[in-house]
């Protein structure tokens, strides 16, 4: 079972609709998957509600003590996928704790990588005592196609020396548009969309294969 958190203490940065669909591209590839909504305003939570078939199941863990639970309590799945609160502390750090690997969204803004620089030290200070766990990186989201911003952002992040991952969350309809039903772009008819998604789970898989936990 491996535990992976998308983090950002800024709203608006696509978190949820990021933890949505990484949850169900790494169910299309035939894992077992578990979605923890831990932000109060319950975005995941509303989503999920939103279709009655939706083949992801998901929790509620708001409380950084219910979060430190999760290692015992997701035991049975592949991955948990952790849709991270905004400004709360508290639960960001139980979220790091608990994680192989965070995602970082951020959007193509000056205010979204200065706003990541404390979640940074958070994580690089956890690395420090825990020899290198959780692993993590960017991924830039929101993307408006065609422009330069997702290359500019890119060179802006190389100062937090975490990889930025190749694969970009462009801004698209289909995401709203099918976070308005309970889905994702995996039901819905845009290549695109699904293909970007699909190459994000699997450079994370990449990335963070070492750090697969065992459970016994």
């Amino acid at each position: 079972m491996s535990i992976i958190s998308v983090l950002n203490p800024k709203g608006g940065s696509g978190k949820t609709t990021i933890s949505t669909n990484l949850a169900r591209s790494l169910h299309e590839l035939g894992h077992s998957v578990l979605i923890v909504d831990s932000d109060p305003q319950g975005s995941a939570r509303d989503w999920h509600a939103a279709s009655e078939d939706n083949p992801i199941e998901l929790v509620a863990l708001d409380r950084p003590n219910n979060v430190k639970t999760l290692t015992s309590m997701a035991a049975n799945y592949d991955y948990v996928v952790i849709d991270g609160a905004a400004k709360l502390e508290d639960m960001i750090a139980a979220c790091i704790k608990v994680s192989d690997f965070v995602l970082i969204p951020v959007q193509p803004s000056p205010y979204d990588i200065w706003a990541a620089s404390d979640l940074v030290d958070f994580i690089k200070a956890r690395q420090e005592v825990t020899d290198g766990s959780p692993r993590a990186g960017f991924v830039v989201s929101r993307v408006v196609e065609g422009t330069r911003l997702g290359s500019d952002v890119r060179t802006a992040l190389d100062d937090y020396a975490l990889p930025v991952c190749k694969a970009t969350i462009t801004q698209r309809q289909v995401y709203p548009q099918t976070a308005s039903e309970g889905l994702t772009v995996f039901d819905a008819d845009n290549a695109k969309a699904k293909a970007e998604t699909a190459a994000l789970s699997d450079e994370i898989l990449t990335m963070m294969a070492p750090a697969k936990r065992e459970v016994a």
